[in-house]
């Protein structure tokens, strides 16, 4: 994985004006939505948001929260709870749990509310910011909640031309990040998560050791999910001739009665990211604590 992880992109200049972008805005804000994969919820976040955003309150939306394992994500919400952060589980190709969102917004940014009132401004909207790396569907969350309605830039004081900005209702308005955030590649295992749900292209990794990867976690985890998709399995042997078992059982066999591993591990792969073995998260609150 370290060599084929040398070839995923990454743009540091970039990823340092996205930053200075974001610092410029952030006064204009009043809480920031960061949109996750609810499958990867480490690997899929930027490391450096908790410090760029400083104190202002963050809502964590767990997207595709229908592909992940329901009991994990109630896992993640508890920990979330526990560091005062907001989390609520969304899906955004269903539509599940966005209509919760404003109430959400609305309920941790009830002091704003109030000190609005005080001063006179009882109208003034909530601006949030909604951030989220490549893939995780901030896009998605966006026009789903937004419905298409773009605020006009011009009529905004203090606020950059081009940034985007969206009106929900009276008192909640959206801003799309002012660039583009992006995951730690340089740690080898988040390159590897990215990969498995599909985020990171299959073309410029290697197939074979990206679907043995998946199978160490898999059988440590999900090892009944394993066994009821494929049948019975020896989950002592090692992940390469787990891989051969389970091509075999597929039917995947080439002359000399040897597995085809790269038919077996894109079947892997695909069946895991449509939810065919089921639905799995690969990473644990409780291993994040």
């Amino acid at each position: 994985m370290g060599e084929s992880n040398q070839t995923i992109q990454w743009f540091p200049g970039h990823m340092a004006k996205t930053k200075r972008k974001i610092k410029e805005i952030l006064p204009l804000i009043d809480a920031v939505a960061e949109v996750v994969d609810a499958r990867i919820p480490v690997s899929s976040r930027n490391p450096d948001l908790a410090e760029l955003i400083g104190s202002k309150p963050l809502i964590i939306l767990l997207n595709k929260c229908d592909m992940a394992d329901s009991s994990v994500t109630d896992g993640w919400i508890a920990y979330y709870r526990k560091k005062g952060i907001t989390a609520i589980p969304i899906d955004c190709k269903s539509g599940k749990g966005l209509s919760k969102f404003k109430d959400t917004v609305k309920t941790a940014l009830a002091d704003r509310l109030e000190y609005y009132k005080e001063k006179g401004m009882a109208g003034k909207p909530l601006r949030v910011m909604v951030v989220g790396i490549p893939n995780v569907g901030k896009s998605s969350f966006i026009n789903r909640i937004a419905k298409g309605n773009k605020a006009k830039v011009e009529n905004r004081p203090g606020v950059t031309r081009g940034n985007q900005w969206f009106t929900i209702d009276k008192q909640l308005e959206l801003l799309d990040t002012p660039g583009v955030l992006w995951p730690k590649f340089e740690d080898e295992r988040v390159g590897e998560r990215l990969a498995f749900t599909g985020a990171v292209k299959d073309r410029i990794l290697d197939i074979e050791l990206l679907a043995m990867r998946l199978l160490e976690i898999l059988s440590e985890d999900y090892a009944d999910l394993l066994t009821a998709r494929y049948g019975q399995l020896d989950f002592s042997l090692d992940s390469y001739d787990l891989l051969c078992a389970i091509g075999k059982k597929r039917g995947m066999v080439i002359r000399g009665g040897e597995t085809d591993t790269e038919r077996a591990a894109n079947m892997l792969l695909e069946e895991y990211r449509n939810c065919k073995i089921g639905n799995i998260t690969l990473e644990r609150a409780d291993n994040n604590a």
